[in-house]
């Protein structure tokens, strides 16, 4: 973290096949060992599946609408007051709110049951666009959570 000046945002190229900029990010998400296009081939493959099973010409609108539905709003932090420590609700930041729904539904997707990654991608984007399924949950468990230490939000400075 430097010292002087901010970092500036590097922007991201949008994909070669949809066009967003959403999509190249969860492509990045996607990868491992920098190995991008693996990573590209699993995701338009899952996109695929998903215009196949939703009969939709739009898969990028499902997908967007699954990432929209997977995004938390409130999560708590740990502050320490006085020798005792609350968990404080605080509201996420946007870029914050999207990197943690692409990391919630690549990790659940990872321990599905199907056979291949793109099955496994596009069942879980297909639950999170149905608002289901455990990246939801996952969600739903965050706002539980901060709903239940709202008595603590004067904690946050």
């Amino acid at each position: 973290m430097p010292r002087r000046r901010e970092v500036p945002k590097r922007l991201v190229l949008p994909d070669p096949v949809y066009g967003s900029t959403t999509l190249t990010k969860f492509i990045n998400a996607v990868m491992v060992d920098g190995k991008k296009s693996v990573a590209e081939s699993i995701v338009y493959g899952a996109l695929d599946i998903i215009k196949q099973r939703t009969n939709n010409d739009d898969p990028i609108a499902i997908f967007n609408a699954a990432i929209e539905n997977s995004k938390p709003i409130l999560q708590v932090k740990s502050r320490r007051v006085g020798g005792a420590t609350y968990q404080v609700p605080i509201e996420i930041a946007p870029n914050t709110r999207r990197a943690l729904a692409f990391r919630w539904i690549i990790e659940f997707s990872r321990t599905r049951g199907e056979k291949t990654m793109i099955e496994r991608l596009a069942g879980e984007l297909i639950d999170c666009y149905n608002k289901q399924g455990s990246t939801i949950k996952r969600r739903e468990d965050t706002h539980r959570m901060a709903e239940a230490n709202k008595a603590f939000a004067h904690f946050r400075f």
